[in-house]
């Protein structure tokens, strides 16, 4: 056993070399913030307060704990071997070759899954500006989620140090807009501004049936929408093969986000909640653009939308970041194409780039034949990646955990807090969210009813990768 370790990192080392270290710290905390906040808050938190009510706060601060107790076990993960791979490669390490096979596939599937949703999404908000200006009015919808793959897949092939860029910019908008929203809100609050007539503060939630309007099952069930909305966070980890001293930059970015998350997630929705009655906000409708149009500001709908087709690109633009980095790795073991292991002159991995291109365009063709439906069709598969790839990063610190406890290792000083059981409230709770997934009938329970078919394709894939991957394997012992 003992001689494992050895040959499994020694898989990831070669192609480590071929990246640049171009991602500067102010990148990395941008990026790290930026995945913590998009659509789910700009967009999704409106339905979810009118179908939970204000026990949404709670709900968005136990997610977010969550998700930073996944953090914290991937920065553990990170500091004892910083790798582009992220957690395919920790996987790989500590697991073996099926199981990064199979963690690899899936989280590809999430970002493939949602390449699909962010051009359809940024199709569907340039539809919004062709209110203000026909020219856009008259464009087809699938022209503009052709364009998108096109604009960021150029813009992503040119280096790491554009996509880092390029993700400042994205996150710094969205946070910038948080911020105002912050300011604002806490001065109706604290000031006692009458919106509507009615005081905004704790008492309007009093005098519209409290936290629990709805009763505690609305509550319970949309836990499995929240926590998608904190996806991405863990692109942070993969960060780490293109930035100097990663042992230190990832950490630090890694703690910024617990105070993020407390800030624009669970202060937005607090606010939100104390500044109009729940029943007012509305699925479909960014909850900052029903606040701004209630005290008479004109234009903030362009505005928001203009931010959420903003955090569309940025996924977009992630996406092809991470599943590019991660394909490269998997593809010097053997368990992707070769043609994912191929770098160009900048060390941008543009094989596996393109294989995730090739999926988003049919997002292009979706919205192409059938614009109504496109959204809806792929959202919830990106489900199932997600939570198998935090799952996966949990499994692998509680590994390395009792490898150090054993002896074999050393456990770095940035850990996760009050391992073990930390990681096994997680992973029980990642379980929770798999089960109120199967009961949100009819998307939900189809998502994990997919795993009929996903399961199958995963096992018949191994099996035809497991040659290449053994004898690559060989070949390395031999060198």
């Amino acid at each position: 056993m003992t001689t494992e370790l050895p040959d499994r990192t020694a898989a990831v080392a070669a192609p480590e070399a071929l990246y640049r270290k171009d991602l500067k710290p102010r990148q990395v905390q941008m990026i790290a913030i930026g995945g913590a906040i998009g659509t789910g808050l700009f967009m999704g938190a409106g339905g979810r307060l009118a179908g939970a009510g204000p026990a949404l706060v709670g709900v968005y601060a136990v997610c977010g704990f969550f998700g930073f107790l996944i953090l914290r076990a991937l920065g553990e993960l990170v500091v004892h071997r910083p790798t582009s791979g992220s957690f395919v490669s920790y996987a790989r390490e500590f697991f073996g070759e099926r199981t990064a096979f199979v963690a690899g596939w899936l989280y590809w599937l999430n970002w493939a899954t949602t390449a699909v949703v962010d051009v359809t999404a940024v199709a569907l908000y340039m539809n919004f500006f062709g209110r203000y200006w026909a020219p856009i009015a008259s464009v087809d919808q699938w022209v503009w989620a052709l364009a998108a793959i096109v604009v960021v897949l150029a813009l992503n092939l040119l280096s790491v140090k554009v996509f880092g860029e390029l993700e400042f910019w994205f996150a710094l908008l969205k946070v910038g807009t948080l911020a105002v929203f912050l300011v604002v809100g806490t001065y109706f609050v604290v000031f006692g501004e009458p919106i509507d007539g009615q005081k905004p503060g704790f008492g309007l939630i009093e005098a519209n049936g409290g936290w629990l309007p709805n009763g505690l099952l609305p509550a319970v069930v949309v836990i499995q929408g929240v926590v998608f909305a904190y996806a991405s966070i863990e692109l942070v980890g993969t960060t780490a093969g293109e930035v100097e001293e990663p042992q230190k930059v990832i950490p630090r970015a890694i703690n910024t986000v617990i105070v993020r998350i407390v800030v624009f997630y669970v202060g937005s929705v607090l606010l939100l909640a104390l500044l109009l009655p729940f029943d007012v906000y509305e699925k479909g409708v960014s909850p900052f653009v029903t606040f701004f149009s209630h005290v008479g500001v004109e234009g903030v709908d362009a505005f928001v939308n203009l931010v959420v087709l903003t955090a569309a690109l940025s996924s977009l633009n992630a996406g092809l970041y991470s599943t590019g980095r991660i394909l490269h790795s998997m593809a010097h073991t053997g368990s992707a194409p070769s043609f994912a292991g191929r770098v160009n002159r900048n060390g941008v991995p543009y094989g596996g780039i393109a294989l995730t291109v090739v999926v988003a365009l049919l997002g292009v063709v979706l919205n192409a034949l059938v614009p109504a439906d496109a959204f809806e069709i792929v959202l919830n598969i990106a489900a199932i990646g997600i939570v198998s790839a935090w799952g996966v990063i949990v499994l692998c610190q509680l590994r390395l955990w009792s490898w150090a406890k054993a002896g074999r290792i050393a456990r770095p000083a940035f850990r996760m807090p009050f391992a073990p059981w930390s990681g096994y409230a997680t992973l029980v709770f990642l379980v929770a969210v798999l089960v109120l997934m199967a009961f949100d009938h009819p998307v939900g329970t189809w998502t994990i009813g997919s795993l009929v078919v996903i399961v199958p394709l995963l096992a018949l894939g191994w099996r035809a990768a497991k040659p290449r991957v053994e004898a690559l394997a060989a070949q390395r012992q031999q060198d």
